[in-house]
């Protein structure tokens, strides 16, 4: 039963179990329950001001405190973006809703299946995909409530993304007070943290014990925290799934602005007042093919890279991997023949052995070989290279995976395998939401990889009774957790191409 307001105040309902109405520190807010009555919901509630208006492309402001108790049961609108459509291996569970799609977006929610605000359960806050271009807190698969059930807090967030969450101009950078613009979908998860901080108490969580996580440019956005002094003390732990920052370089601020003037052009817009005029819709139709975090010197103050090398990183416990399918190709395979001659060209003396971890010898398998090379070097390097820094370097332990298990699919969707963002319903143990041909050994799957990382999030050791032993990561055996159907520790059968690809820097 939920809590309602009318006219005249609040209705007299039966109260949800366990919390009830919650009181933050910028107003009290009312939730609903899960069927069973053992998970209390809060959807939509404001961590920020509305960016819009002046507050485009201005760091995340204070909330307007409001009166009386403001009824959070639904979803807030997702971040200004194109409407979503299913399209490659991604169907409708996989994308934001339809509507509401809002420039307004600062809003967060909160799964607690705790009693009382005395329990301080260990939180989990999740950071969304999207290529930093897309995505909402408000996708189907990102649903808190199982994980809940099983003792922790849950808190997914929404951040401006595309040209609303990454655009950099002088005239941002000037009027910003710390000589930087760009990263303000960064800026955004600074502030839900701060909030976290601030308020979890009251929903049953623990602020000493905030653990955050994110798959693709969400596990992209966990690296850049990690990097930022801006983050210090926020969390204590640290998810990223099929990403890390630690693959190109970000754009310098002197790049980003020169292609925010750029977009300002495009825009017929020459100064940032008339580009804050522009209606949101107009910047998602023209929008660049922004790269999401600046090496801003703020936010981050150097390369992310150079950050973590220099011991200028948060100190944090690490469980990161990437699937075996995670490859993305943007652009049709090259022929065997161009994909050879393009090793030799880029890898010159070591190409035959760049060919061996990747052969070319006929179409078909040049194709395959490219998947796999894009796989590894957007999210195998990355990832492997960070979990390596975290133990050599920081001396910090660090768990890594690959998820191995194809997704059951039919018609088209099989060719797709256990591809990139496929982990996630595992993870949240919600196949129920998900219409795929699940087999029994998926659910068991599901509730197997949920409870190492209900593990993770209580101890920052994903272990725990009746699972299988993941050892942590160590660069000289560098075991992995292969999650299949028969989840097991391993050195990937791979791993020397890995090997190869970081001694010669990803190229």
């Amino acid at each position: 039963m939920l809590l309602v307001l009318s006219a005249i105040g609040l209705v007299a309902a039966p109260r949800p179990a366990g919390l009830g109405i919650v009181a933050t520190r910028s107003g009290r807010v009312a939730g609903g329950r899960s069927k069973d009555g053992k998970v209390n919901f809060y959807k939509g509630i404001p961590f920020a001001a509305p960016p819009v208006g002046r507050l485009r492309w201005q760091p995340p402001q204070p909330v307007k405190p409001w009166r009386g108790v403001r009824t959070c049961v639904q979803h807030a609108p997702s971040p200004m973006q194109g409407a979503p459509a299913p399209f490659s291996m991604w169907t409708t569970e996989f994308l934001i809703p339809k509507a509401p799609i809002s420039e307004d977006c600062l809003y967060l929610n909160v799964w607690s299946a705790a009693n009382t605000a005395a329990e301080r359960r260990p939180v989990l806050v999740w950071i969304y995909g999207g290529g930093f271009m897309s995505g909402g807190s408000a996708v189907p698969i990102y649903d808190g409530e199982a994980l809940a059930r099983a003792g922790i807090v849950v808190v997914s967030v929404n951040y401006r993304v595309g040209p609303f969450g990454f655009f950099a101009h002088p005239e941002l950078t000037k009027e910003s007070g710390h000589q930087a613009s760009g990263n303000y979908g960064l800026l955004d998860q600074i502030a839900a943290l701060h909030w976290v901080r601030a308020n979890i108490a009251a929903f049953g969580g623990d602020p000493a014990r905030v653990t955050i996580a994110g798959q693709s440019a969400g596990a992209q956005s966990v690296s850049c925290l990690v990097a930022s002094p801006l983050a210090t003390g926020l969390f204590h732990q640290a998810i990223a799934e099929s990403g890390a920052g630690f693959a190109r370089p970000y754009p310098t601020l002197a790049a980003a602005e020169q292609e925010g003037l750029h977009y300002a052009q495009t825009l017929k817009a020459p100064t940032l007042a008339k580009l804050r005029q522009l209606p949101a819709a107009a910047l998602v139709q023209q929008a660049p093919n922004l790269h999401g975090p600046i090496t801003d010197g703020y936010v981050l103050p150097s390369a992310l890279p150079e950050l973590f090398a220099t011991g200028r990183s948060n100190p944090v416990a690490l469980l990161t991997g990437w699937n075996e399918d995670d490859g993305l190709l943007f652009a049709p395979p090259q022929s065997a023949a161009d994909f050879r001659q393009q090793a030799e060209k880029r890898y010159g003396t070591q190409a035959a052995e760049f060919l061996r971890y990747y052969p070319a010898r006929d179409e078909v398998e040049a194709a395959a070989s490219q998947w796999k090379l894009s796989r590894d070097q957007l999210f195998g390097v990355p990832n492997s290279t960070w979990a390596s820094v975290q133990t050599q370097q920081l001396h910090r332990p660090a768990y890594v995976y690959r998820f191995a298990r194809k997704v059951p699919a039919t018609g088209e969707y099989v060719k797709y395998g256990a591809f990139h963002t496929g982990e996630v319903p595992y993870v949240f143990d919600n196949l129920r939401l998900v219409a795929r041909p699940w087999e029994p050994a998926d659910q068991q799957l599901a509730r197997t990889m949920a409870a190492y990382w209900v593990n993770f999030v209580r101890t920052g050791n994903p272990n725990g009774a009746g699972l299988p032993t993941w050892p942590a990561y160590q660069p000289t055996s560098k075991q992995t957790m292969i999650f299949d159907l028969h989840p097991a520790a391993k050195t990937l059968p791979d791993q020397a191409a890995l090997d190869f690809l970081r001694g010669q820097g990803s190229r």
